[in-house]
């Protein structure tokens, strides 16, 4: 298949592109920058210059495509409505395609809300965080949408070793006194590795029906404390016990968004495991946190 893939640079959306050309599809990568489309180039996509801000610069132009993966977003207050100006622009061109295209958009685990001891599962009504509110109309409107097959993938908390949510633990670990968890330690976070988040885009993209649903969780629900602990022993950190902040000091310092790292959660992954055959592969979370430096001293 010939696959346009939006955030292709983003931390998500190259292990995707990495993903997709390993198993032999073509992919076409939105670039806004000479550094994203080399970066691309360098994995061996086809960048196409554009920004998801001004769909009307590229979308007239668009090649013929098989699919879009939509994993692009970034955490601008603007973003709701630059998300929904590239849909207005996007899925329009897309209805112009000879044959009708599959979309995958992405959502998050944000927008399940607080679930407790509770796992949620694909059926669980939205509750979305208020930051990401927007997302909820425009996940609905691609499932509706008759110029494609859309199907949405909300993936959990998505980590590397030192990235994604672990970034700031990592930080912390490293250069301060103490980790920092918000609002309390016994906060659970639902977890992906984001290369087996991209094996579930690839698979999905390959297999899901048309409108359906999955949620991208490897780990059901890992307390922020064990995650904390874990990156100050890795680091040497002074303080072993994690820092506490508040949910609003948080926010100051982030962002609104960043309320969502209070959320207590367990999401559950099953759904995508028996239909989608989806196998995630790094579930030893201990040894992912050490990460490639402790692993080559070993």
């Amino acid at each position: 298949m010939q696959i346009l893939v939006l955030g292709g640079t983003g931390s998500i959306g190259s292990a995707v592109v990495r993903q997709l050309i390993a198993r032999g599809h073509a992919v076409l990568g939105l670039a806004r920058s000479e550094s994203s489309a080399n970066r691309l180039a360098g994995v061996g996509a086809s960048p196409i210059l554009g920004d998801i801000a001004s769909p009307e610069g590229w979308t007239g132009q668009l090649a013929r495509v098989d699919a879009v993966i939509h994993a692009a977003c970034d955490f601008d207050s603007e973003m709701g409505a630059i998300d929904r100006r590239l849909l207005d622009g996007l899925l329009p061109a897309l209805g112009r395609q000879p044959n009708k295209p599959r979309f995958i958009y992405t959502g998050g685990c944000w927008l399940f809300g607080a679930t407790g001891n509770e796992v949620a599962t694909e059926e669980a009504a939205l509750r979305p965080l208020p930051a990401f509110a927007w997302m909820v109309p425009h996940l609905r409107r691609i499932l509706a949408a008759p110029e494609v097959d859309g199907i949405v993938i909300h993936p959990a908390m998505v980590y590397m070793a030192d990235g994604g949510v672990f970034h700031h633990f990592a930080r912390d670990a490293a250069k301060h006194r103490a980790v920092r968890v918000v609002e309390s330690e016994s906060v659970r976070w639902p977890l992906v590795h984001r290369d087996d988040l991209a094996n579930l885009y690839a698979l999905a993209l390959e297999r899901a029906p048309a409108k359906s649903t999955y949620i991208g969780a490897a780990n059901d629900g890992v307390r922020v404390g064990q995650i904390a602990r874990a990156f100050a022993k890795r680091f040497g950190t002074r303080d072993q016990e994690p820092q506490i902040m508040s949910a609003e000091a948080a926010a100051d310092e982030w962002g609104e968004w960043a309320r969502g790292y209070a959320l207590d959660q367990r999401l559950s992954g099953a759904k995508a495991q028996r239909e989608l055959g989806w196998q995630p592969v790094h579930l030893d979370l201990d040894h992912e946190i050490k990460g490639p430096t402790a692993e080559g001293g070993a």
